[in-house]
């Protein structure tokens, strides 16, 4: 006799047990590498059951048409899932209680990637960020020079903010490698994964990853205050705890480095204050006005050729100005966007700015630059005296010739 089950009780997915090997599959590694031939200049890896394994090029999902590989199955997807984790039992205990895990994967003289996977619909889904081998600098990047003087801070906060994909990543390990290749220090970085792979060179650096190397992101910044890093690079603001510890190591003399995912600097600072109760806000933002040094918010725009992306850099500095409108919060009359604005000297740039002058430079079109602006309106007006591209219906041909007529012979 069957056991009585419970109402909506069902079985549970085994994302990480997958069925007999299907024969078609390539090992993970070789597909891994066929793909990114195929594809150059990819940032993004997807597996996913019920299409052909993507690739994103230029912001673009691209299905790509390997040899035996038509579409993915669910079994397809838990075995790359499973090669991917390699019996590590912390991420295995991830997915099945929480339902993803992120961890970091390497093919060997290839590339590293930043993985995360998680179920769906009973499944097996893995997005895997490209991390290339070589550590980039900030001229390679294409980002405004002036970021440069961050490498030279000795304490402070530098919050570098995007979406996911914007290119936050690269930007602080191009200037982690600036700091250890210039200065005689102790580097930390707490990251999860750990993405790029730094060599020691005159400074001493120390790489510690989430679950691996620490149980979250506040726990290894207290234990980094009696480590005497001079340098500590944070993956994420995530949460109130990491905020306040990564204010308190910049109090103490340690210059803090870390991302939040915010779509401007207004907002990022924002962000912070708001993580705090409202009778702590104005506490907040005293300690934030001391401590920060930068922030810089990144956007990535389709070029006007086709030929990739181009970053768009929001720069806010730390100066009296800026700072007593973080200390006392924006007004009507007063706002970071116009402190940034009449900054430029002072190397300060909004988004709206270095959107404008990339239009002019012909680099982006009009659309898509307004598309990305952070505001669309006051954008037009500037840019009013260049013509507005307009899509024109096109013109109806006119035939005034009889009609063809088809006729068959008896």
């Amino acid at each position: 006799m069957d056991n009585p089950k419970t109402p909506g009780e069902g079985p549970k997915p085994q994302p990480i047990q997958p069925s007999a090997p299907v024969h078609r599959m390539l090992p993970t590694p070789e597909l891994i590498r066929q793909m990114l031939e195929i594809a150059k200049s990819t940032s993004d890896v997807i597996f996913s059951p019920g299409r052909a394994p993507m690739a994103e090029v230029n912001g673009q999902l691209l299905q790509l048409n390997l040899p035996g590989i038509n579409v993915l199955t669910s079994e397809d997807t838990a075995r790359i899932a499973a090669d991917v984790i390699g019996g590590n039992q912390e991420f295995v205990r991830k997915l099945r209680e929480e339902g993803s895990c992120d961890l970091s994967y390497a093919v060997a003289k290839l590339c590293r990637f930043r993985v995360n996977i998680f179920t769906q619909r009973g499944s097996c889904a893995i997005v895997m960020r490209v991390i290339p081998n070589t550590i980039p600098d900030l001229k390679a990047l294409n980002l405004p020079p002036q970021l440069a003087e961050i490498a030279d801070l000795r304490n402070g906060i530098v919050l570098v903010t995007g979406p996911s994909g914007s290119g936050k990543s690269s930007t602080l390990a191009a200037i982690v490698d600036s700091i250890n290749e210039h200065k005689a220090c102790h580097i930390l970085t707490i990251e999860d994964p750990i993405e790029f792979l730094h060599p020691h060179k005159r400074a001493a650096i120390h790489q510690r990853e989430l679950y691996s190397d620490t149980p979250s992101f506040a726990a290894a910044l207290r234990a980094a205050l009696r480590q005497a890093p001079k340098v500590i690079l944070v993956g994420e603001m995530r949460d109130r705890e990491t905020i306040e510890t990564a204010l308190e190591a910049a109090e103490t003399g340690i210059l803090v480095l870390s991302t939040l995912h915010t779509i401007d600097a207004a907002k990022t600072v924002e962000r912070i204050v708001g993580a705090f109760p409202l009778n702590e806000q104005m506490t907040i933002r005293s300690r934030l006005a001391r401590m920060f040094r930068f922030i810089v918010a990144q956007r990535l725009i389709p070029k006007i050729d086709g030929s990739g992306r181009i970053a768009a850099v929001e720069i806010l500095k730390s100066t009296m100005r800026t700072r007593d409108y973080v200390a006392k919060g924006e007004s009507d009359s007063r706002s970071i966007v116009d402190a940034m604005r009449a900054g430029d000297n002072e190397g300060m740039q909004t988004f709206d700015m270095v959107i404008e002058q990339l239009i002019r430079d012909g680099k982006i079109d009009f659309p898509t630059g307004i598309s990305y602006a952070t505001n669309p309106n006051n954008l037009k007006v500037q840019l009013g005296d260049l013509a507005e591209p307009r899509l024109e219906e096109p013109e109806l041909p006119t035939n005034t010739a009889e009609p063809d007529v088809v006729t068959t012979e008896k």
